[in-house]
């Protein structure tokens, strides 16, 4: 904790930046139970719907190392204080927008002002804590995360319910309001004095660079992965990502610090940081979806069905920060992520079986434990392999990594999920007298929730609906199993990566000039 401030004041700070985070990690799934309501009130089509979501998440994260970076040099107090006035803005047009045009644009600005808001919280909370305090702090972050992430649709679905879905976004205005005040009278400012000016050229070639390939991984799936747009846009992407390598070796300032690859605390906190993104919180996205196909439930209902698995991330995280005082921080990611591998395979196994939603719901709180661990303890280990005095840039990196690996993730395991039922499907459909044709068709707009607009279309769908719903099963199921390869494989990599700390935890400073040695 920082020497000069006492812990009320300290805890006053965490409070605001645990809540700023949150904000950002409900808008980003908050929106989602509401969207047909807004489909009919503004006359959007599924496809500029789907752009509610993505015109958030797209400048969001191509933003994050940028956003790191303006903090380190600007101030992160004068940084969280900027995004929250963009995100207030923003949710206000989003309140009253009237096209789906306009909605899209208010949400693309309030992406941006997210990943201010976010990178700075983070900064912030690593900039006034240290030691066990630091791990205290991280927990309790984690846990608002947890919270806020898994109850997103159930919140969403209560204020759109009684309020209407303008309410999802205008209730942020006066949130921010008390959370602009609280900040100016409680948040101390600070800086980097490494940071000296803003590194144009590497902000333009990454931030568009990545862009370009988020752009790609949502749209892949639907788009087809050998289709001109979604190659031109990988290949766009790739090369900038590429030049901005080039244009770091030459900055004086550079955004990101390179030497930081050659630290093995830095690399296999950030293989863990992977590792939960894709073996663990890459299930957020799924669970919610698959308690609608397999046992019927509504979207609100199906928020309040995750309960098992949103509870855990709550809680855990506590028990994670009184572990780090026992244990090394590579020992808890080590035994949250095989916690998390094992929970998806046993979540594929249940799947399958067609138990009730009570043996599920066992295997759920076995997931969020593993996720509730992770939450916390792999954004204070990568933090923690970063030099304090450069917060700004850790945030930007713990977040990028965090967010790209989700997005890539929900994109690969939503191919898997989506290739498995359209095969299945299709294997019984024909013997059902479907078409092959038909059958994909109405596979894929079945795992993309429009099978409602197959059958206005002609086709019976209640006819193939159990022959849908098993094929789903499986298709989730090998979801599930790819998300516990990916958990299992970052953890085998972690292990040979990642020092022993004889003595070292993850809240001290990192050691630069420490080496990769594999099985250190």
């Amino acid at each position: 904790m920082s020497a000069l401030r006492n812990p009320a004041e300290a805890n006053r700070v965490l409070y605001i930046a645990a809540i700023v985070s949150s904000l950002v990690m409900l808008d980003s799934n908050v929106v989602a139970v509401a969207l047909p309501t807004i489909a009919r009130s503004i006359g959007a089509d599924f496809s500029a719907l789907q752009w509610v979501i993505t015109a958030y998440v797209l400048p969001f994260a191509a933003l994050l190392l940028a956003a790191g970076s303006w903090a380190d040099i600007y101030g992160r107090k004068k940084a969280i204080l900027l995004g929250q006035f963009i995100f207030a803005l923003a949710s206000l047009f989003c309140g009253i927008a009237t096209s789906p045009l306009l909605l899209n644009l208010a949400r693309a600005v309030q992406g941006i002002g997210a990943s201010l808001l976010l990178t700075a919280a983070l900064a912030i909370i690593n900039n006034e804590f240290q030691g066990k305090e630091r791990a205290r702090a991280y927990a309790f972050w984690g846990s608002c995360l947890g919270i806020a992430i898994t109850c997103g649709p159930i919140i969403g679905g209560v204020i759109s319910s009684y309020w209407g879905w303008n309410w999802v976004f205008l209730i942020n205005v006066p949130i921010c309001a008390v959370l602009m005040f609280a900040t100016q009278k409680i948040i101390p400012e600070s800086k980097s004095p490494l940071a000296r000016k803003l590194d144009y050229a590497g902000v333009a070639t990454f931030s568009v660079g990545l862009f370009l390939l988020t752009w790609a991984v949502i749209d892949g799936n639907a788009l087809g992965w050998s289709s001109v747009a979604i190659s031109l846009r990988l290949a766009g992407g790739i090369v900038l990502l590429l030049l901005f390598v080039a244009v770091e070796q030459r900055q004086q300032d550079p955004m990101v610090d390179f030497s930081l690859l050659r630290t093995s605390r830095f690399i296999g906190s950030a293989l863990a940081m992977i590792g939960y993104a894709g073996g663990a919180q890459v299930m957020i996205f799924y669970l919610p979806v698959y308690l609608q196909k397999a046992y019927g439930y509504e979207p609100a209902a199906a928020g309040l069905a995750m309960l098992p698995f949103a509870l855990p991330m709550f809680l855990i995280p506590k028990v994670g920060a009184r572990l780090s005082s026992l244990i090394s921080s590579k020992a808890i990611l080590g035994m949250a992520l095989a916690i998390a591998a094992s929970a998806n395979v046993l979540m594929a196994l249940v799947s399958v079986a067609d138990t009730s939603y009570g043996a599920f719901a066992a295997v759920m709180i076995l997931a969020g434990v593993g996720a509730g661990l992770l939450n916390s303890e792999t954004a204070k280990a990568l933090q923690g392999a970063i030099p304090a005095e450069r917060a700004g840039m850790a945030s930007g990196v713990s977040a990028t990594i965090r967010f790209t690996g989700l997005l890539l993730s929900v994109a690969a395991l939503g191919a898997v999920l989506a290739a498995t039922t359209t095969r299945l499907f299709s294997d019984r459909a024909a013997r059902l007298g479907l078409s092959p044709d038909a059958a994909r068709e109405l596979a894929r707009h079945f795992v993309a929730g429009e099978a409602a607009q197959v059958q206005s279309g002609g086709v019976d769908f209640s006819r193939y609906q159990d022959a849908l719903r098993h094929a789903f099963d499986a298709g989730f199921a090998y979801a599930c199993i790819g998300a516990a390869l990916i958990a299992a494989v970052c953890l085998a990599l972690m292990y040979l990566v990642m020092p022993r700390e004889r003595g070292l935890s993850a809240n001290t400073p990192a050691d630069l000039n420490s080496v990769v040695v594999p099985g250190e």
